[in-house]
C-alpha cells in the first residue's frame, strides 16, 4: 500500500489576483469569497488524475478539512475517490497558519508516508522544509504567486503523473532541489531578493518539474530597446494594452517614458498610462469599459518558460479568454528562449481548458522586426 501525504495551504495564491505579489502576511479582510478555493481546486485536480489512473493500493493521509482540500473538518473516508485517513486537524479549521502547515507535515511523516505532496507557493515550500527537511521525498503542486523554488511540478497533472510513475514502478529519479523564497515587502516595492533556504528531496521525471527561476537583468540594454522599439512602432492608439510584469516589458514602458510597475500589471491606451499595478477585479473592469480592441504584452519567466500563471495571476482565465490568445504579444530575448534548451513555453492559468487552448506554436517578438515561432504547452500535458 502506497501512503501519500498531502498538505494544502488554503490561502496560497490569493495575493496574485489581488495584485499583492504574494500571500505572506495578507490581510484576510481583503479576501473575497470568490477568491478562495484556488489551491484546493489544484489539489483536487492532482488527486483526481491519480484516481483516474486506476491505482487501488493507495491511501491519502493529511489534516482533515481545508488542508486536505475538504470542504469541512471531518474524517471523510475518501477524497477525490481515494481512501483518506486523517492524522489531525488545524487549531482553527477556517484560518490556517504556517504552524499548521508544519504540524501537518510532521504528523504525516510520523504516519510513515512514502511521499509528501504539498500545495502552495515558495512560503509553503519553506514551511515544509522547516518541518521535514530531507527525511522523506516531497513534491510541490504549484498554487502560489511566487514560484522561485525548484521543488514544484509544472502543474497539478504533472505532479499526479510523477506519483503514478512512482507507484507503478517506473524509473523516477530522486534528487535534492532548492527551496527559495523572497522578501515580499521588498517584492511589492519592486525589488527581488531571492534567498536560498535549503533543499528538499524531490522525485523527478524530465519535463515534469519546473526549473529554479532564473533572476537578474542579464539581457543587454540594446536587445531590450530593440524589442521596445518594435512593440511601440506596432502600437494601435485605439487599443487598450495590458502590460505584464518583467524587465522585458519594463523596457517598453521606459521607452514610452511611462512609470512602470516592474512586478505588476499596468494599462496603456493612446501611448498614455491609464492605471498602474491593477488587480484582477480592476483589470476586468477596465477591459470591460474599453470600447476598442484589447492587447496584452507579456514575457516568459527566465529559466522556467512560464508565460501565464507565474507572477501575472492578475490575468485570470476569464480575462485571458476576454482578451483572446491572438491578442497576446509575447516578448523575450533570444537568450531567454535558447536557455530553455528546447523546453516549451508554459501556460498554467488554473483553467485546464484555457491552457489547452493555448497549446501549439506562438509568435515571440525577440527584437526589432525580428520574431520566432515557439512551442507552447499546457503545464499539465
Amino acid at each position: 500500500m502506497f501512503k501519500l501525504g498531502i498538505v494544502v495551504n488554503p490561502f496560497a495564491g490569493l495575493g496574485g489576483p489581488m495584485a499583492m505579489k504574494g500571500s505572506d502576511g495578507l490581510d484576510l479582510s481583503r479576501v473575497h469569497a470568490e477568491d478562495l478555493g484556488r489551491s484546493a481546486a489544484r489539489a483536487l485536480r492532482c488527486l483526481e488524475r491519480i484516481a483516474e489512473s486506476g491505482i487501488e493500493e493507495l491511501t491519502v493521509y493529511g489534516f482533515a478539512g481545508l488542508m486536505s482540500a475538504q470542504s469541512a473538518a471531518n474524517d471523510v473516508p475518501r477524497i477525490a475517490g481515494l481512501p483518506f485517513i486523517s492524522v489531525g486537524q488545524p487549531a482553527d479549521p477556517n484560518l490556517t497558519t504556517k504552524v499548521d502547515t508544519q504540524e501537518a507535515a510532521q504528523a504525516i511523516v510520523k504516519a510513515g508516508v512514502d511521499l509528501l505532496l504539498f500545495v502552495g507557493g515558495d512560503g509553503t515550500a519553506r514551511d515544509i522544509f522547516t518541518a521535514v527537511g530531507t527525511r522523506i521525498p516531497c513534491l510541490g503542486v504549484p498554487a502560489g504567486v511566487k514560484m522561485h523554488s525548484g521543488v514544484y511540478a509544472v502543474s497539478p497533472e504533472s505532479a499526479a503523473d510523477i506519483v503514478v510513475a512512482l507507484i507503478t514502478g517506473k524509473l523516477v529519479e530522486v534528487s535534492q532541489q532548492e527551496v527559495r523564497d523572497i522578501d515580499e515587502e521588498a517584492f511589492r516595492a519592486g525589488t527581488v531578493r531571492s534567498k536560498y533556504f535549503g533543499e528538499l528531496t524531490v522525485p523527478i521525471i524530465g519535463g515534469f518539474l519546473q526549473h529554479v527561476k532564473a533572476g537578474g537583468r542579464e539581457q543587454k540594454e540594446l536587445v531590450l530597446a530593440d524589442i521596445a522599439d518594435h512593440i511601440i512602432e506596432e502600437m494601435d492608439p485605439e487599443s487598450l494594452y495590458v502590460v505584464g510584469p518583467g524587465s522585458t516589458t519594463a523596457a517598453i514602458m521606459a521607452q514610452l517614458g511611462l512609470d512602470n510597475t516592474l512586478l505588476g500589471v499596468d494599462l496603456i491606451a493612446n501611448f498614455e498610462l491609464q492605471a498602474s499595478d491593477v488587480n484582477a477585479k480592476l483589470l476586468m473592469q477596465a477591459i470591460t469599459d474599453h470600447q476598442g480592441p484589447l492587447k496584452a504584452v507579456i514575457t516568459a519567466i527566465g529559466g522556467q518558460g512560464h508565460i501565464l500563471g507565474r507572477g501575472n495571476q492578475q490575468l485570470t482565465p476569464a480575462i485571458i479568454r476576454r482578451i483572446g490568445r491572438d491578442n497576446f504579444i509575447i516578448v523575450a530575448t533570444k537568450t531567454k528562449i535558447t536557455e530553455l534548451n528546447g523546453r516549451p513555453l508554459l501556460v498554467d492559468s488554473n483553467d485546464p481548458d484555457v491552457d489547452r487552448e493555448w497549446q501549439g506554436f506562438i509568435k515571440v517578438v525577440t527584437g526589432y522586426r525580428d520574431s520566432v515561432m515557439y512551442r507552447v504547452s499546457a503545464s499539465g500535458e
